[in-house]
């Protein structure tokens, strides 16, 4: 006899996007602040690895001038999460300005957002928007594995996720992703992890 409990199923390897996560206002807005932000070089969990990663980064602080970014953000996942039905919490971590140059041969190399220690393992939901128009780079195509083995370098089965400024892409954290490489202009995104206790 089965006793197994009857219960809805969901899609662990999808992905959700917006069209207009930011408006052209609000991309105009979060530039404006961002400006005055230090910058340091983009790392990968503590450590730099120009073979891995290539960008610079500024952390957009949990403050009242920032509050309605976060709440943003955070609205997204929750409506996100329909897809995945992850036990969420709070966002544990500041927002990622992220810039990747075509002169630095800006990139980020295949890689999971979710790894080890308090923070990046609490990580379930990955949030990407784009600040950049289609037209102001080349390349830097954010690119999500589906698994299938790696061949020349990359997976076999690859989505090539939607461009454009205020478009918003979201992601379970432990999917295998990539920004490929610039190879014209600057490529400018918000980055943002929402987490809660462990996968249940």
């Amino acid at each position: 006899m089965n006793y197994l409990f009857e219960k809805e199923v969901y899609d662990p390897q999808q992905y959700y996007w917006f069209k207009h996560a930011l408006t052209k206002e609000e991309v105009k807005k979060v530039e404006e602040g961002v400006f005055k932000l230090p910058s340091e070089e983009g790392t990968t969990i503590g450590e730099g690895d120009d073979e891995l990663r290539s960008s610079m980064i500024k952390w957009i602080p949990q403050n009242n001038e920032w509050s309605w970014l976060y709440q943003k953000m955070m609205d997204l996942a929750v409506e996100a999460n329909s897809i995945w039905d992850f036990d969420l919490k709070s966002a544990f971590e500041q927002i990622q300005y992220t810039e990747y140059y075509a002169s630095e041969k800006g990139h980020y190399n295949w890689h999971q957002d979710i790894g080890s220690g308090v923070l990046a393992s609490r990580r379930k939901i990955s949030i990407t928007i784009q600040m950049s128009e289609s037209d102001e780079y080349e390349g830097g195509e954010l690119l999500i594995s589906l698994g299938g083995g790696l061949k020349d370098g990359s997976f076999k089965n690859n989505l090539v996720c939607p461009r454009g400024g205020g478009v918003g892409v979201l992601f379970p954290s432990y999917m295998m992703h990539k920004v490929s490489p610039i190879t014209k202009g600057t490529r400018k995104s918000l980055v943002l992890w929402v987490g809660g206790e462990h996968y249940k």
